[in-house]
């Protein structure tokens, strides 16, 4: 079969009749040409006068008229399947009306074997093809389904009490690679041409048939026939194979619903099988047209089944099967415009080759040890030292670094190398060493930040010392005031005073609850039992020098400074640890790796000393004692290479975790400062809030005509806000929000 890009193979194929239409059907003697009339007694004469041609001439690849079985295989369908063996898809597609024989093109009939058609007689050269090709091993597999009222069945799936197949949910699926596949259709694997015969008898029982007019088995759906074949080399050990894929179809015939005279269910079928047929056709002509770009192959589940077939990576032959009659002679000039469209589809097969990975792997596997053994050879010839192509051991390794480390300091010149493993190697230890360098940089960056953050934070320290001082005396002087003030108000008043002392001499957080409720009381009972005017002046005025409230306990209030204003200092503390907890962990890593050489180098000087020892007691060297001597010096040079490498990166490691634990320690230092300063100035601003709320609120109660009822709320939430904005302190707004419930409703 043709491997180069062409267009699609069609042949016409008229079935035998008695009744042939000598005037109005002509076949040519060239058998590629068939000339239509019409006739002249039609009932559209008007078309004659619109300019339409009364007679059409279609050039075809083939026109078989009178033929049997075997030559339309032989000229149809042999070159299709010898080139399916070469690893070219294709296929096979029978069209045409309903009655024109199709079917019998396709299939045959069951009951005689010359009269078999492309579907066994393609089996049969399948496997004949296998015999012939000793050299190379085979396996086919194959599927028989039909298209039904646009619904996939399976003709070959597990059927039990002869019950028609069902769809098992088969959808038509594209993947990458394999291009159109139908999901959920059963492969069988056929070792010989029996086994298929069986399979495909199998399947045309469970095709679905009907009878009218004009066929009395008439088939009610497309079916597709698929063999996949697969060959590998049995002689040659290489890596590829090839695939291919074998489409047979059997299109149903188009129907003509007055000549048929479907009703029902016949009715219904025949309405899916040209509606099928029409997206076909539309997606042939989309085909033929060069200027589309896009073709409708999702239209139908015919065409997306059919889709790697129409054309593309594949050989395909269209059979037109016509009438030669006169009364079907719409019919069969409808099917020559359609054999016409699909000859100008073009076709581009190509092999389908594949590569096994697995063969893939060991053929390069022992290519590679061939390429060594020829280069070591190259080397041999050329006095060339011999060139290690394993990977570098670790005493080579610690060489090369000694090199890089000489070369960057300047006592190198250059750098000795012998294999590409060797320049890997080289260029790993630049770049360790400029991400050492970069990790310094960034360290240093950071202390110097750090040390120019510190003085202006020593002089904050000693303004905010002084300033709470300042605070304390004069808090202490006004708590002094009020309790003299207090002395000559009610029992309730004094053993609220006596509760609200004992319980300040507690945690901060204690004595601001005890502080807010003893005001509750005192509010509530002033309330109720002042009714003297001298008694209602002094509840009027409020307490203004009222013990200060404590903020929360010191190391809640640190968590909050960590995650609020000294978040900054706090995440360079965390990497900073990080970068220590790292350091110190390679610190001991190197630690051990040290002792463990330093271990085997003692093992070997002792066994060396222990030959030394055996030589000086004989008068004879003994020759056999040379070799291991040569062996444990070799390995004694390497250990101490090795050593002194480890010994290096130790000390480096060493002042890495010093210069590390040096940054911690001062971060931690200016975090525990930081704080201790934003602490004495942040723990004032709850009290004046809350003594501001306590004020406004008994102002509140004794005077409700003047101040409006949501004053001292409105004035909160201001000061809540702006207070908010300079500390950044969500929790301590949301403290000083949950005070609001415990003062007493108006």
């Amino acid at each position: 079969m043709k491997a180069h890009s062409g267009n699609v193979g069609v042949f016409v194929r008229i079935r035998p009749t008695a009744n042939f239409a000598q005037g109005l059907v002509e076949c040519l003697p060239d058998g590629q040409t068939v000339n239509i009339y019409h006739r002249r007694d039609s009932k559209k004469t008007q078309d004659f006068i619109k300019g339409q041609p009364n007679s059409w001439s279609f050039r075809l690849e083939g026109v078989l008229q009178d033929v049997s079985q075997e030559e339309v295989y032989d000229r149809v369908c042999h070159p299709v399947v010898q080139g399916a063996f070469d690893g070219y898809n294709g296929t096979v597609m029978c069209f045409g009306q309903t009655g024109a024989g199709k079917t019998y093109t396709m299939t045959g009939s069951t009951k005689s074997y010359k009269q078999r058609g492309f579907i066994p007689r393609a089996l049969q050269q399948v496997f004949q093809e296998i015999e012939k090709r000793t050299d190379f091993s085979f396996s086919v597999q194959l599927s028989f389904m039909e298209i039904y009222n646009e619904t996939l069945l399976d003709l070959l799936s597990p059927v039990q009490d002869s019950s028609p197949p069902s769809a098992r949910g088969m959808v038509v699926m594209e993947e990458p690679g394999r291009g159109v596949v139908i999901k959920g259709l059963s492969l069988h694997p056929v070792f010989s041409e029996e086994d298929a015969l069986d399979l495909m008898f199998e399947a045309d029982m469970n095709r679905i048939t009907g009878s009218h007019a004009l066929n009395r088995n008439s088939s009610r759906s497309h079916c597709i026939f698929t063999l996949h074949i697969e060959s590998r080399s049995r002689t040659l050990s290489e890596a590829k194979y090839i695939t291919s894929k074998l489409s047979l179809v059997d299109l149903a015939g188009s129907e003509r619903l007055g000549k048929t005279g479907s009703e029902g269910q016949t009715l219904k079928e025949s309405t899916y099988i040209n509606k099928s047929l029409s997206f076909l056709e539309q997606t042939i002509l989309a085909l033929a047209d060069r200027r589309r770009d896009h073709v409708p192959f999702r239209q139908t589940k015919l065409t997306h089944a059919l889709k790697n077939s129409l054309g593309g990576n594949c050989n395909t032959v269209l059979v037109a099967n016509v009438y030669g009659e006169a009364e079907h002679l719409d019919e069969t000039l409808c099917t020559m415009h359609f054999a016409r469209r699909m000859k100008n589809v073009q076709i581009q097969p190509a092999i389908n080759e594949h590569m096994d990975p697995a063969l893939q792997v060991k053929k390069l596997q022992k290519e590679l040890l061939m390429l060594k053994e020829e280069l070591s050879i190259h080397n041999t010839l050329l006095n060339i030292q011999s060139i290690e192509h394993e990977p570098l051991s670790e005493a080579q390794l610690a060489e090369i670094s000694i090199q890089v480390q000489s070369y960057l300091d300047g006592s190198l010149m250059e750098i000795s190398v012998m294999s590409i493993r060797q320049v890997e190697a080289v260029f790993a230890q630049f770049k360790l060493a400029v991400q050492k360098q970069e990790q310094k940089v960034v360290i240093c960056n950071t202390c110097s930040s750090m040390k120019k953050d510190q003085g202006p934070l020593t002089s904050d320290m000693k303004e905010s010392d002084g300033r709470s001082v300042t605070e304390d005396a004069e808090a202490t002087q006004s708590h002094k005031h009020t309790r003299r003030a207090n002395t000559a108000t009610t029992k309730t008043k004094k053993s609220r005073d006596k509760h609200s002392t004992t319980q300040g001499e507690g945690s901060p957080s204690s004595r601001k609850r005890c502080e807010s409720s003893s005001r509750k009381q005192s509010s509530v009972q002033t309330s109720e039992n002042s009714q003297e005017p001298d008694a209602q002046n002094q509840e009027a005025q409020p307490p203004e020098p009222v013990q200060p409230e404590s903020p929360p306990t010191k190391s809640e209030s640190f968590e909050d400074f960590k995650v609020g204003p000294g978040s900054k200092i706090n995440s360079i503390l965390k990497e900073n640890k990080a970068v220590l907890l790292e350091r110190q962990s390679l610190l001991r890593q190197l630690t051990e790796e040290i002792n463990a050489v330093k271990g085997e180098i003692d093992a070997v000087m002792s066994t060396l000393l222990q030959h030394k020892q055996m030589r000086a007691a004989q008068d004879k060297y003994p020759v056999l004692d040379e070799e291991p001597d040569a062996a444990s010096l070799l390995q004694l040079r390497e250990l101490k290479t090795l050593y002194r490498l480890r010994h290096v990166a130790l000390h480096d490691i060493k002042a890495e975790v010093n210069y590390c634990e040096h940054l911690v320690h001062q971060c931690r230092v200016r975090l525990v400062s930081e704080f201790e300063t934003w602490y004495k100035t942040a723990s004032l601003l709850p009290a004046e809030k809350t003594l501001a709320l306590i004020q406004s609120d008994d102002t509140e109660q004794q005077q409700q005509d003047e101040l409006p009822p949501d004053a001292s709320s409105a004035q909160f939430f201001h000061n809540a806000r702006c207070r908010t904005q300079k500390r950044r302190d969500v929790r301590a707004h949301s403290g000083y929000r949950r005070l609001l419930p415990t003062l007493p409703a108006t």
